[in-house]
């Protein structure tokens, strides 16, 4: 071998471990990116469901994170929610990937003794110790 062929040879070498290099600074940015992505969407979705918390809890934001979670704890651990629970998920089963948000409203309400259908859980907004449906 001519010291030419080596010479080349050891430049298509070099050639190759920077594109190696490249390649794995391009997939660590892209898996920066991938994270960095599903924490977007993490916060999303608890903001989302904070909201929807506090549309069910009169003046929420009196209570603590403490009271809120007792609360919530007590409340989910009951028999109607665990019942309402199983039926979404036997609800929304495989079908995850259609819909991000299943409809909470029709699992309720086909797990409950209502007759009717056309039913839907609102929030209610309490005005002077009053139960009002909004």
């Amino acid at each position: 071998m001519t010291n030419l062929t080596q010479e080349r040879r050891q430049q298509k070498i070099n050639s190759i471990e920077e594109q190696i290099l490249q390649l794995t600074n391009r997939k660590k940015q892209e898996m920066q990116r991938l994270k960095a992505d599903e924490r977007k969407l993490r916060t999303k979705r608890l903001i989302e469901r904070g909201a929807i918390l506090e549309s069910f809890i009169p003046e929420a934001d009196v209570y603590s994170n403490e009271q809120i979670k007792a609360f919530l704890t007590k409340t989910i651990k009951s028999d109607f929610a665990t019942k309402a629970l199983a039926g979404l998920k036997l609800q929304t089963g495989n079908d995850e990937h259609k819909s991000q948000r299943p409809q909470t409203n029709k699992a309720i309400n086909n797990n409950s003794n209502t007759s009717s259908n056309t039913a839907t859980a609102q929030p209610i907004k309490q005005s002077r110790g009053e139960g009002q449906r909004v």
